[in-house]
């Protein structure tokens, strides 16, 4: 039980826990600062149609109930991509600054961003983790910073930095489970003779230690489903990335491939393959604004309780 309540034991194991994102992507082979530069293009279209726009309000109204605020305000927002949000708060009316390395995600923010002012959203292409916070004049330096599902979060170390930036709020999402793919697990019991099935992600980690540490925070965690249709041999390939995140013996990769193509030559002989994914996502805003306590002493002589507020600074000191 006492484990339970020992914050450097929580740190320890999400630090060398084999099964994270990232840690999954290396040993997939793929680096998770490009994993989405083969599909940057589908990704912003499908981030700013209308079904990505309404998905991007609701976190934004989210937001604004917890008391953030836009306008007029500096947001960082590590893992921009092509500007799914970094967008939206600048139509808001926020100063942003946008971290973002892959350079097909690049090409599309800047185009994202040309219709607003030139320095009101300014672009990093520097990896947030090479990035000195102190020498970069980023300590405390922004009133919101913001990680949307960014394999930048990956061990307590890298929350701490990322809270370092952060003077008022500090936002991140992730995972709870692996994303579901109705597709993988359709093929899965053919490839392995065994149900597909996900386990719980490093969000458990976060929260604990937020917990444990002394942080005031507001959590939300959702289900989050999308359906779309793509031809047999999109279908064939999507799925082989998938099972390369699972880390699948690489010598069976020809094997599998067989499999999975001959399925889909029955089950779908259309040529159209309706996919669904989804998934379980935590949401965490972090406060770090002063918070306001209120003191109070009774006072005999005159029978009555006398009260004050009282400012106290908020940073956890662990």
């Amino acid at each position: 039980m006492n484990d339970f309540f020992n914050a450097s034991i929580w740190e320890d194991a999400w630090k060398n826990d084999s099964d994270t994102v990232v840690n999954k992507m290396r040993r997939a082979g793929i680096d998770p600062a490009r994993s989405f530069d083969h599909k940057a293009k589908t990704f912003n279209e499908q981030s700013f149609n209308e079904e990505g726009r309404k998905r991007t309000q609701r976190i934004m109204n989210w937001l604004e109930g917890q008391g953030v605020q836009f306008e007029n305000n500096s947001i960082l927002d590590i893992g921009a991509a092509s500007g799914v949000f970094s967008v939206p708060f600048a139509e808001q009316g926020a100063q942003v600054t946008a971290v973002e390395t892959s350079p097909p995600q690049i090409e599309l923010l800047e185009k994202n961003i040309s219709k607003f002012a030139e320095d009101q959203v300014k672009i990093i292409s520097e990896k947030f983790e090479d990035i000195d916070v102190k020498t970069k004049g980023w300590n405390q330096a922004f009133d919101l910073v913001f990680v949307s599902m960014c394999p930048v979060i990956h061990d307590w170390q890298s929350v701490e930095k990322v809270l370092q930036c952060a003077r008022k709020f500090c936002y991140i999402s992730m995972p709870i489970n692996p994303a579901e793919h109705s597709l993988v697990s359709e093929v899965w019991p053919l490839i392995t003779g065994q149900t597909f099935h996900t386990k719980p992600m490093e969000m458990g980690y976060l929260l604990h230690l937020l917990y444990l540490k002394g942080y005031a925070y507001e959590s939300l965690i959702t289900w989050e489903t999308k359906t779309t249709e793509v031809t047999r041999e999109a279908a064939l390939q999507e799925t082989m990335t998938w099972l390369r995140h699972h880390h699948l013996p690489t010598d069976e990769h020809e094997q599998n491939r067989k499999i999975i193509n001959e399925y889909l030559e029955q089950a779908y002989s259309s040529g159209k393959v309706v996919i669904r994914k989804g998934g379980r996502f935590g949401k965490v805003l972090i406060r770090l604004q002063d918070r306001t306590c209120i003191w109070e002493k009774f006072d005999f002589g005159k029978s009555s309780w006398e009260s004050r507020k009282i400012e106290i600074p908020f940073r956890s000191s662990h």
